[in-house]
């Protein structure tokens, strides 16, 4: 993986706690410790953040520019997600993966485990890159 010279961390990641943790061509990791705050009333991470941490892996994967002070802009087309087991408090750990398209759209899967090694959820969907983010040269920040 490479080093994470420009890796998100404001808006909607700030508010949840998430941050990116590997992000190489293809792949991208990312984690949030679960605490009160991601609870539902039945005392289990609410389903809308996995689902939130699974969209930006996924989406994440297919945009990694290499190359310092660019940038590669997406946007999520569909975001099919299944939940397998309550999440609890504690280190979740959303993994994507580009599986395949194109130069605009590609398609992407993952899944996001407990600190345990348990899988909670999987996702998969399709994404396309914003105009000028096609290449992995990427645009101006």
């Amino acid at each position: 993986m490479s080093e994470l010279s420009h890796p998100p961390t404001m808006g909607y990641f700030e508010l949840l706690g998430m941050r990116v943790v590997e992000w190489s061509e293809g792949i991208a990791v990312v984690e949030l410790v679960a605490d009160e705050r991601h609870l539902n009333r039945s005392g289990i991470v609410h389903g809308g953040v996995l689902g939130s941490m699974l969209d930006s892996a996924l989406s994440l994967a297919g945009l990694h520019c290499e190359i310092p002070g660019r940038v590669r802009r997406g946007m999520t087309l569909s975001l099919a997600t299944t939940f397998v087991g309550p999440a609890g408090p504690g280190v979740l750990r959303a993994t994507g993966r580009v599986r395949g398209g194109g130069r605009k759209v590609y398609m992407a899967s993952g899944e996001i485990i407990d600190a345990q090694g348990q899988l909670l959820a999987m996702a998969e969907g399709a994404f396309r890159r914003r105009s000028g983010s096609e290449s992995p040269e990427g645009i101006a920040e």
